[in-house]
């Protein structure tokens, strides 16, 4: 279906792109109304906090006001976008959709976002870019278990959350809230567990007196492991979760269910942003876009990987693509250096913060890589970065492991190897469109 509706949605794209190439200055143009996505955008340029209209009563414009305040106090790059999310809306009601749209609009290297509740949960959410410096994504989730929390409104959540974020320790502070849970105890604020009720004993039972705490321990291991998988897996949007700073971590069966998990939900983010490229090309008048075809290029690159991908690394790739759409779209004064492709170690991390020298395991050369804040850290401090794997011959590997003519990914680093991805020569699209994607997938 993708693949149909991809070549629909390219052919109109290049004969608008061609229809405005030759258009005459007389004629009027009639802008396009903004996305959803770009409407958000643009109310967060004038201020901080946006409610939607739905919510208005919980935060009314004085509320706002004092939540903005609050916010420039801290000195912090802090967006509040405040939007019921629920199944079948333009972000499939995920809250790391809604996130990374609207960073994508906003267009802002820095940022750090607090969202409504999505259809998962009811409470706030928190994401940041590049890196997690002011640890947003605990410090919002801390709210949802704190006491004083319990009857809160959303301005006073709200409010909670960019205290939490702006003391920078939100990690501490969700291990603080969240360490009584699957204990027995009564838990904590809107997040908690209920009591566990004590059981009667039945006296004609005919179980063993000691099967009853063996099964409660037994079950309350399960939920102390539940607990621990859906916390490590709230990360960044998209992100593959493997254990912070030590690859494979995890036991195979647990990394294996995880992984299945993000992979469907980053399908449905990737397929949304490879559509999100094609508008966007659609939008742009080439007078003023001199790299318009690459963009195309890109866009069609993206939607041939996303149809056959088989996995989170080809998955990867679109998104990969789709930042080589973007910033082909994107205008560059000269002498500015060209944006950084995302992070090699996990393209999942999103866009890289620096370039850094790198040398692989059992290689004496070292390679000059993108990382993002985390990764490159790791690298100063001698800890292993947390890598992006891929199965490769039965068994699961960092994906620039496999040998670089059986996959585009590790020939590339996702952009990260290319010597000028500013060049139409040595683009991802390019590799792509010349079978360097299929070749090796036999």
């Amino acid at each position: 279906m993708f693949s149909d509706l991809k070549r629909l949605t390219a052919a109109a794209i290049v004969a608008l792109a061609a229809l405005l190439a030759t258009a005459t200055p007389s004629v009027a143009q009639v802008p396009s109304a903004p996305s959803p996505g770009q409407k958000i955008a643009d109310a967060l340029r004038e201020s901080p906090v946006y409610v939607d209209a739905s919510y208005a009563d919980s935060v009314p414009p004085a509320r706002r006001k004092q939540l903005a305040r609050q916010i420039e106090k801290t000195g912090l790059p802090i967006k509040v976008a405040l939007v019921p999310l629920v199944q079948g809306d333009a972000y499939e009601g995920e809250s790391d959709v809604f996130a990374e749209v609207v960073h994508d609009r906003l267009d802002q290297r820095e940022l750090i976002l607090v969202t409504g509740g999505d259809k998962w949960s009811g409470n706030l959410n928190g994401f940041e870019w590049p890196g997690e410096k002011q640890q947003a994504r605990d410090a919002v989730g801390t709210v949802g278990f704190l006491d004083e929390m319990k009857d809160a409104g959303l301005a006073e959540q709200t409010a909670k959350a960019i205290e939490l974020i702006a003391r920078g320790d939100g990690t501490k502070a969700y291990e603080k809230a969240t360490e009584d849970l699957g204990n027995g105890s009564s838990g904590k604020g809107n997040g908690s567990l209920p009591r566990q009720e004590t059981a009667e004993k039945d006296d004609d039972s005919s179980w063993p007196s000691w099967l009853l705490p063996v099964a409660v321990a037994l079950a309350l291991a399960a939920a102390g492991l539940v607990l621990f998988v859906r916390r490590r897996g709230r990360g960044r949007p998209g992100q593959h979760p493997t254990a912070t700073g030590a690859p494979f971590a995890f036991p195979q069966a647990v990394f294996a269910a995880a992984r299945t998990a993000d992979e469907a939900a980053l399908r449905r983010q990737t397929e949304a942003e490879v559509l999100a490229l094609g508008e966007a090309a659609a939008e742009a008048p080439p007078a003023s876009t001199p790299h318009l075809q690459r963009a195309l290029d890109a866009y069609a690159a993206a939607g041939t990987v996303l149809d056959s991908a088989r996995g989170l690394p080809d998955l990867a790739g679109v998104l990969a693509l789709v930042a080589e759409g973007r910033d082909a779209l994107t205008p560059h004064r000269d002498g500015t250096p060209a944006p950084l492709p995302l992070c090699f170690f996990n393209p999942l991390h999103g866009r890289a913060d620096a370039r850094i020298r790198w040398r692989p395991l059992g290689r004496r050369d070292q390679l000059r890589v993108a990382a993002c804040a985390e990764c490159g850290s790791a690298v100063r401090a001698r800890r292993a970065p947390e890598v992006l794997t891929a199965d490769h011959e039965g068994r699961t590997i960092p994906y620039f492991e496999i040998p670089a003519a059986e996959s585009v990914w590790a020939a590339t680093g996702y952009g990260s190897l290319l010597r000028n991805t500013e060049t139409e020569a040595d683009g991802l699209a390019v590799r792509v469109g010349r079978g360097d994607f299929s070749r090796g997938r036999g």
